[in-house]
């Protein structure tokens, strides 16, 4: 089946997206169908990636990894275009998502190299070391953009898919980042917010690579180990972290188990309420997920206190691991926090 919209008419549907005040409702309504719909032939490529890296992770013998996938939100999708002027929709490299969540660096360089060297038909088109060269906000973790191939499949040849490599502790900080960002009400995943937080989470970060033997970014690289911890521990006790992270619960009886048979997930999560939903759906039922997917994100446009994301993974308790954030879960990160604390008192 061919396309049904030209790179151009994608191209413009991400213009209109970003400048909405310029443009007709018919326009804006061309705009978020072409999205909804440029955003679903991500799916094909997404569940191919998906079966090799299970493949791969099973032949590695990582029983404890966890695999998750996303198509990425409108919301954030728009922010992006919005941020980086010169992208384009057609050629946005991380619509679709593909997450690897492994024990240490160990495990994740051994993937990452068993990703390079094996014979593979789709092509690496960039790549993104944030181990060796954290970001400047602190993220870390591999990166591998895939461009897929697949001449069979006119609609989604070409298409590029997004691989995260990452450990648990780099998880850990991540999803932090992303819940308190959501109470604060800014992308602080993208260095967007207050600066006392900014620092806060490149400091931890810095304090997390420490633990991991790797190096630190360069905001923090002529600091002693000691200095960071210190550092942490009392930036978090002057910005409260602990009692704000604690205070971010959700109504766990809300959450209903996936049906046996589901594929996809829509993780709803109504931020005034404290209250997340999964919806199910079968491998059958993608374009149907991604209309509710689209519904949902048109109340958000319209200033709806929730947050929504399309995700396929096993059960409630991978979700819950994969997405912690979804979940407002934090006490991992919490758990880190007071490892640093005791790591501090045994230096001194």
């Amino acid at each position: 089946m061919s396309r049904l919209y030209t790179n151009n008419e994608v191209k413009l549907a991400g213009k209109i997206l970003t400048e909405p005040q310029k443009y007709s409702l018919d326009e804006l309504d061309f705009a978020q169908t072409v999205l909804t719909y440029w955003r679903t032939i991500h799916a094909s490529p997404i569940n191919t990636f998906q079966a090799t890296l299970r493949d791969k992770i099973n032949r590695l013998d990582y029983y404890d990894a966890l695999i998750a996938q996303r198509l990425k939100r409108a919301v954030s999708i728009v922010a992006k275009l919005d941020r980086f002027p010169n992208m384009k929709l057609s050629t946005m490299q991380d619509i679709a998502g593909l997450r690897a969540i492994v024990k240490n660096v160990d495990q994740v360089r051994t993937l990452e190299k068993n990703y390079r060297e094996s014979n593979f038909k789709h092509l690496l088109k960039d790549d993104k070391d944030y181990i060796l060269d954290p970001a400047p906000s602190g993220y870390r973790g591999i990166h591998l953009i895939y461009q897929y191939v697949n001449e069979k499949n006119h609609e989604s040849n070409g298409l590029r898919v997004e691989l995260q490599i990452r450990t648990k502790l780099q998880h850990t900080w991540a999803t932090a980042v992303e819940t308190m960002g959501t109470f604060l009400k800014y992308s602080l995943k993208s260095s967007q917010g207050p600066v006392n937080w900014l620092d806060y989470f490149s400091l931890v970060s810095a304090g997390f690579a420490i633990l991991e033997k790797c190096p630190t970014s360069e905001n923090y690289k002529d600091l002693a180990p000691k200095d960071i911890f210190q550092k942490i521990v009392d930036e978090s006790k002057k910005l409260n972290v602990s009692e704000k992270l604690r205070a971010f619960t959700v109504a766990a009886d809300h959450i209903f188990q996936s049906q046996a048979n589901s594929k996809y997930n829509l993780i709803t999560l109504n931020l005034e309420k404290r209250v997340v939903n999964v919806k199910s759906y079968s491998a059958r039922q993608l374009r149907r997920a991604n209309i509710d997917y689209t519904n949902i994100e048109k109340e958000i446009n319209k200033g709806a206190p929730i947050q929504a994301v399309l995700v396929s993974t096993g059960s409630i308790d991978s979700l819950r691991k994969a997405y912690p954030s979804y979940f407002l879960d934090t006490q991992e990160f919490l758990s880190k926090l007071n490892m640093i604390y005791h790591r501090l008192q045994k230096i001194k």
